[in-house]
Formats: structure tokens, sequence, C-alpha cells
């Protein structure tokens, strides 16, 4: 009886210091369910609002029920990932005499699966940490996670591919506070109302409005610089939303594109993860011709911005003139029960457990070519 195979040590990390830190956790909670206890050895890593790391084998029921900053008070054990590319490994944090600190060696681990939604997690920060650990990780790297995050640098890439994008124009936080009659203005001429307005630098519909006038836009504008220091206002569309997944490294491939119906105004926050009336409809109702355009311009962006692993394209189909414009694409898109990334790969034929594995293999895919790289000139 030969011995079974040794199981990858997957460091699963979630939550973090965003506005998304909550979505990040049910989507956490998706990925965990979906990962094989044959297959993996998992670390469960959850970083607080805070930005304190922590481990422990129920790490995310604790930052769901509200972890205390008060780390006396905290069940979980302080860690750390070090940016030392001989130590592929996480440490725990242990208090030593009145002030000083030691670290520990806890495990290895083969790959870092990080679930963390929008600033200091898909935006190339933490994946940064992990290129200088040397650590196979899932998703896109650093170059692919900050342009996917910043809509404003993301859409002058599009514009630059020839990929159909919304008007739009950028502000910042200082403008708006110090300038706001002026912002006003030049936002106003943007195009007639309805206008949106969002941080540049967030997702999952964090800090966006829709606009009818000028009070409203004010109150838009205050609302996204509370969120990110850079402000972007987009004319506002009568459209159909359609959304792409793709998966893959060098040779992605795209899912059947679906359809939001959103039981809000637009698919905000709330009806994306809080009210639950929103509907997806797989496939989209859409021609075969807008499907093969959608599927071929998801592509199209996921390589113009050198991503990998997966990502979600989401794209807007205008109502009144059946144009269709690329709206955002992003690195680390939602899994929970309710998300379409994991969804419209089911509807292909890939159900959620063999996906998840396909990205833990993606990842070491990935790593694996990266190696190559000569980092010394001889």
């Amino acid at each position: 009886m030969g011995n079974s195979p040794k199981k990858l040590r997957v460091g699963l990390i979630f939550g973090g210091r965003s506005g998304e830190h909550e979505v990040s956790l049910a989507s956490a909670r998706f990925v965990l369910a979906n990962l094989d206890p044959e297959k993996y050895e998992i670390i469960q890593i959850g970083i607080t609002h805070e930005g304190v790391w922590l481990v422990g084998d129920n790490a995310l029921e604790v930052l769901a029920e509200g972890v205390s900053a008060n780390l006396k008070a905290n069940p979980l054990t302080p860690a750390t990932l070090l940016p030392d590319p001989t130590r592929h490994s996480i440490y725990t944090i242990h208090p030593q005499g009145k002030k000083g600190e030691i670290i520990k060696h806890l495990t290895d681990l083969d790959v870092v699966f990080p679930i963390l939604h929008g600033t200091f997690g898909e935006d190339g920060t933490l994946q940064g940490l992990f290129e200088l650990s040397d650590i196979a990780y899932v998703g896109a790297g650093v170059l692919g996670s900050a342009v996917g995050m910043d809509k404003d640098v993301f859409k002058k890439v599009m514009l630059a591919q020839q990929i159909p994008i919304v008007e739009w124009v950028v502000f910042e936080r200082k403008q708006v506070e110090n300038d706001m009659d002026s912002v006003l203005e030049q936002a106003s001429c943007l195009a007639p109302f309805p206008l949106f307005v969002k941080p540049a630098n967030l997702g999952s519909s964090v800090g966006i409005t829709k606009c009818r006038n000028r009070a409203d836009l004010m109150e838009g504008l205050l609302e996204a610089a509370s969120f990110g220091r850079r402000i972007l206002v987009e004319r506002g569309l009568v459209a159909r939303e359609i959304e792409v997944s793709v998966l893959g490294n060098d040779q992605p491939e795209a899912s059947i594109p679906g359809e939001v119906i959103p039981d809000h105004e637009f698919y905000s926050y709330e009806a994306k993860y809080i009210s639950g009336g929103s509907q997806l409809l797989i496939p989209a109702p859409i021609s075969a011709e807008k499907t093969q355009l959608v599927r071929q311009l998801a592509i199209k962006a996921y390589r113009a911005i050198d991503c990998a692993g997966m990502a979600r394209v989401d794209f807007l189909l205008e109502k009144c003139t059946g144009e269709i414009y690329l709206s955002e694409l992003n690195t680390i898109p939602g899994f929970t029960q309710i998300s379409m990334y994991p969804k419209l790969w089911e509807a292909c034929g890939l159900p959620y457990p063999q996906l998840v594995d396909r990205l833990v293999e993606l990842a070491l895919e990935r790593k694996a070519e990266l190696d190559h790289t000569v980092y010394r000139y001889r």
C-alpha cells in the first residue's frame, strides 16, 4: 500500500483593511467550503480592519463575529509573512518580556490564496509582498492587480487597445475638498445627468452614487472622496449589465456571459450582498454576435493588463443604441454563494471544487514559469 500524496499547504487570506472586508469574509467562506481537505492543508489567515494578521483554525469565524483589536482578548495568534525569498513560511508573533516580541515558524506554505477585495488586497500591494517572499499565489500579479483596480488607468489602457469604454473624468480628493464649485462645473460638462460617481480604487460598488442633479453630484463626490484619494465621474447609461468570467494564465479562456438584473437602480453594494433580490441570468439573453464580442473583448482586456489566474470582466449594453462598453475588470472577483464568477464556470461545466483546484494549479504554473527568470546579470 503506497503512501498517500502529500497535501498542498494553502494559506487562505481574507478580511483586510478595506471597505470590502465583509465581502471578503463571505467569499473566503465559500472558497474554504470548496477546498478539498483531502488535497489541501488549509491555514486560515485573517487580516483585521486595522491590518493585524491573525492565524487560527477558526480565524474566519472569529473575524466574522468581529474580532477585538485588543489582542489579549483575542483567541487568534498574531502572524506575519516575511519579505524574504528563502522563507516561504507564515510566522506567529509572541510577546517576550515587557516590550519585546519574538517570531516563531508556524508552517511553510506551498501557495497563497488571497481573497481580499479592494484596497491592500486586490490593488497589487499584497501581491508585491508575495513576490518579495517568492511564494506562489492565486490571481494576477502586481501590474495586473494595480491596473485592474485603478479605474482611471484601466480605462486609459482600454482606450489604447481600442476597447469601447464609457466617457469619464477624474478628480483628486483635495479638489473636491477645496474647490467643489469648479469640480461640479467640470463634472457637469462631461454629459447630461445622470452621472455616476465612484472611488477610482475600490470595488464591490462601495462608494458609488447615481447622481440625477447637481445636489446629488456634490453628495456623491463627498461620499466617494471618503473612500479614496481619486474620484471618477462617469456618464450614466441606461444599460444592461453583462459579465464574463475569465480563467487562465498565458492562454486564458472566457466563460459564457451572464446578465445581472439588479433589484436596485444599479448593481449597488446592497443589491449585491444584502438584499439578495438581484437576478443572475445564465446564459445572458443576448445575440450570438454580442456573446462572441464580449468574450473576445474580455480576453483582450485580460491580456492587455497582464492578468493571470482569474478575473470577472463587466460590460454595459446600452439599451437605446445596443452598443457594448467595457466597464471594469475585477482581478479578485466575488466568490460568495450568489457571485457571478463561479456560477458562470459552473454553467460551462466546471463545478466549484474543480474551479478552486484549477486556480491553485494556475498559481503553481505561473510560479514555475517565473522561476525561469534571471535576476542577476552575469
